[in-house]
Order: C-alpha cells, then sequence, then structure tokens
C-alpha cells in the first residue's frame, strides 16, 4: 500500500507512512492552549538564544573587525546547510571513522579532537535527518497541516530555500500554485534545484479524495529572488508560509516578521510558521552542528511562546503544536468586531 512505504537513501529517508495510534501520541502533540488570551509572558518564559557560533563567522569577524552582515550570514548558512543535505552519509560515516582511526595513530590532540567531531557530527546528521527524519518530518508536517479549508490554494513561501514544506502542502490540497520567495539565488539555483525529482510526497488524490503521490515536477511552482519585504503582491494568497524564520529576530522584530506574513495573505486565509522546539536535544544539536548551522542569531521556543508572539500581533491561532523537532501554528487573522 502506498502509505506503508519508508525506505532509507543515502542522504535521506524516503517515508509514506502514517503515524500508527502510538506513534502519534509519541511525537505529536497538538492545541494545548484552550485559551490564549488568558496566556502571559511571565508563565511562560522567554525563548533559549543559542550562543554558539560557526567557526566561518568568527573567522570573518575577526577578519573584518565588524559585525557578520545579514545576507551575508544567510549566504554562509544555506551553502553549508546544503552540503549536508547531499552527502552520502553511510560513505562520510566510513570516511570519518577511517580518519578517527588514523588520528589516533599521529598522537596529535588536535587531530584526534578535529577527527571526533566529525564523527559526531555525521553520526548525530545521520539519526536526525535519515533516522529520525526529523528535519523533513513528513508525517509530522501532514499531522500539523491537515484540516485546512481551501481548494487549489496559492500558497507564498517566504524565506522558502528547498521549498520542502509548500510542496507537502501543496500535494495535500492540490491543483494551486506555489510561489516560494528567498533572496538568496543559491536556493533557487541549488537548494531548490538540486531537490531531488524522485522524493514523493504523500497527499490526495483530486479525484477519488484518496492517497496520490506528488513529485517535484507535479506542482506550478514560481520562485522569486527577492528580499520579501519587497514584494509586489497584495492580499492574494490563500497560504502564506515559513519555516524556521520567526526565530531568527529578537522580540523588537517579531512584529515585523508577523507582518510580512499579514501583509500579503487573503482574508480568510491561513498563516502557518514552524520554529525548532526548545528541549534538550535541540540544544545539543545546535553545539555539536554549530559550525555547520549558526551563522546568525537563533532562539529556541515552545509552541506557547511561538504562539504568543503571534497571537499578540494580530493572529487567531486555529491549531498549534508541535512535532519531533519543531513547533507549528496554523493561524488567521483577527476579525475585526
Amino acid at each position: 500500500m502506498i502509505n506503508h512505504y519508508s525506505t532509507l537513501k543515502p542522504s535521506y529517508r524516503e517515508d509514506l507512512r502514517e503515524f500508527s495510534k502510538k506513534e502519534y501520541n509519541k511525537f505529536v502533540s497538538l492545541n494545548t492552549v484552550n485559551d490564549w488570551s488568558q496566556l502571559r509572558w511571565k508563565n511562560v518564559g522567554n525563548p533559549y538564544i543559542v550562543h554558539s557560533f560557526a567557526q566561518e563567522k568568527k573567522d570573518w569577524e575577526k577578519e573584518h573587525n565588524e559585525a557578520l552582515p545579514v545576507y551575508t550570514s544567510w549566504t554562509m548558512f544555506n551553502r553549508s546547510f546544503h552540503s549536508w543535505f547531499v552527502k552520502d552519509v553511510p560513505a562520510e560515516m566510513s570516511a570519518a571513522k577511517k580518519e578517527f582511526i588514523r588520528s589516533l595513530g599521529s598522537f596529535h590532540p588536535n587531530k584526534v579532537k578535529a577527527a571526533l567531531g566529525n564523527i559526531s557530527r555525521i553520526h548525530l546528521w545521520n539519526y536526525v535527518h535519515r533516522i529520525q527524519d526529523g528535519i523533513w518530518d513528513p508525517r509530522g508536517k501532514r499531522a500539523l497541516f491537515e484540516g485546512l479549508d481551501v481548494k487549489k490554494p496559492r500558497i507564498l513561501f517566504l524565506g522558502a530555500a528547498e521549498g520542502y514544506e509548500a510542496m507537502q502542502l501543496a500535494a495535500m490540497y492540490p491543483g494551486g500554485e506555489i510561489v516560494f520567495v528567498d533572496y538568496d539565488p543559491f536556493c533557487k539555483d541549488t537548494r531548490f534545484e538540486e531537490f531531488p525529482n524522485s522524493y514523493p510526497f504523500l497527499g490526495t488524490n483530486e479525484q477519488t479524495g484518496g492517497y496520490r503521490i506528488y513529485y517535484k515536477e507535479d506542482f506550478h511552482t514560481t520562485y522569486l529572488v527577492e528580499d520579501i519585504r519587497n514584494l509586489s503582491f497584495g492580499r492574494e494568497f490563500d497560504i502564506v508560509l515559513s519555516v524556521g524564520m520567526l526565530e531568527h529576530f529578537p522580540d523588537e522584530m517579531k512584529p515585523e516578521v508577523v507582518g510580512w506574513h499579514r501583509k500579503y495573505l487573503k482574508p480568510g486565509g491561513y498563516i502557518i510558521m514552524t520554529t525548532p522546539r526548545v528541549q534538550l536535544r535541540s540544544k545539543l544539536y545546535y553545539e555539536i552542528m554549530a559550525d555547520v548551522m549558526n551563522h546568525t542569531y537563533r532562539e529556541l521556543m515552545t509552541v506557547e511562546q511561538m504562539g504568543l508572539y503571534m497571537y499578540e500581533n494580530g493572529l487567531d491561532i486555529k491549531r498549534h503544536g508541535y512535532i519531533k523537532v519543531h513547533n507549528g501554528i496554523v493561524a488567521q487573522e483577527k476579525s475585526v468586531i
């Protein structure tokens, strides 16, 4: 059956399965807040700020004697992160193990430390991305995204990178259009372009209402290389989406970030946002993977903290929860009485 398929590829997992009841209860928690108007910051606390940064960022700032510009930090991050998505992970793990054994024979502490770091990172990446499928997490994302009242939606993905989540949405609610936006050309020309054409998305068959598998080529897409603040669109999208954006901005900028989503949303449309969860394993991940991930300001937060930012900035939260490594919120604009 279609929805029983799962297999490991050298770089990632393909997974068309649905959660069992036991798995759902383990990996998905939805709608834990009954009344957002009663939530207060003194009760939910503040997000956890990640203080470990990539060596590439530190080297640039030392050389230039200034803070790394935001745009440059994102170009560094995109190239670094993408390089891990395309790794042949089993081959890399084997090579890292051999290098570590060689380093032991050198009796050179720095070489041993570097080789041990490489082993730690590639094994952690294998577990998080291939074994647990925590980054793409199609089963968890489908659980977060289900139940939207849309047909053939126009989807705007802000800060789209490779575009994964919009393609999953387009499979679940087929027949519409995706507009990807990212201001780093590398995201369009490499991250999206090199996203595997054979990767399957489990979605809905428009004719039968049953399951159907979709691939990248099945979606009607446009990819714009542009600053999301400068888009010429009006309020014309059924869904405005961002993944891992809100947590990169300090509190004084978060109202503006929410505003970017509202600016392009149709009346009655949906804003969908995700952020990384604050949990011990996430803190360890961003510590061990600092050189890969941490080129810019980053927070880890609870879904309550994330939701409060959105609720206080004009959004009515319709669905919220967390999955393996992400918080997710589906919201609409508050009604004006």
